[in-house]
């Protein structure tokens, strides 16, 4: 593994909301306003590389020069179901990406990866893409994602995780070299049924409220 590709975001404020949605006792409603949270402050990183150029403009007092996004074109993807609590905290910092879509679901009996939908802006080509799901377990769903994404012309993929494993870290680093991967933390590793360990149990569920 290229340990230049994985990049673990230590920042106070993550930390801290990392903790409460790992707390069993924090609701639905609590966890789904810490995961927007989480990916807002987790994008600052991840656009950290974005180019600029210099422009000018008139403020109230007498012209400035200042800098700007070099029209990079963006996309937001996340993978269902989880992945749909990160979206609105990017969008939030980069209101003009767009955003697509791909449903992919671990299968309970062979862990692999089944796609079942999959909607993508039409230029995604030209887009570099920040891949969202809020854990990266097995790296089953991601490998398969960023595999399907790349099928589809996808060029420059990021992926963003709040809480990952070594053994999903490893997966997509191995399919996947060049993709770089932010995570709010690396957790211990994956128990008998693919859970991380302590990890926060399941994100969709716990962001749904449903079992």
């Amino acid at each position: 593994m290229e340990k230049a590709k994985l990049m673990v975001l230590d920042h106070p404020l993550i930390q801290h909301k990392l903790t409460h949605i790992r707390d069993k006792r924090t609701g639905p409603k609590e966890f789904r306003e810490l995961v927007e949270e989480l990916a807002l402050l987790m994008a600052y990183e991840v656009t950290r590389d974005l180019p600029l150029q210099e422009v000018e403009v008139e403020t109230p007092v007498a012209p400035a020069k200042g800098r700007t996004i070099a029209g990079k074109k963006l996309a937001v993807v996340p993978i269902l179901r989880a992945g749909l609590g990160m979206v609105n905290g990017i969008l939030k910092l980069i209101p003009t990406a767009k955003v697509g879509h791909i449903g992919i679901y671990r299968d309970p009996e062979t862990l692999q990866a089944v796609d079942y939908y999959c909607k993508l802006p039409e230029d995604i080509e030209e887009r570099d893409i920040i891949l969202v799901d809020p854990m990266l377990a097995t790296g089953v769903s991601a490998v398969a994602s960023i595999k399907f994404l790349k099928e589809k012309g996808a060029r420059s993929i990021k992926l963003v995780c709040l809480i990952a494993a070594p053994e999903g870290i490893e997966a997509v680093s191995k399919a996947h070299p060049e993709v770089e991967i932010f995570v709010g933390a690396v957790d211990e590793c994956l128990n008998e049924h693919a859970y991380i360990v302590p990890g926060l149990g399941d994100a969709g569920d716990r962001l749904y409220g449903t079992k």
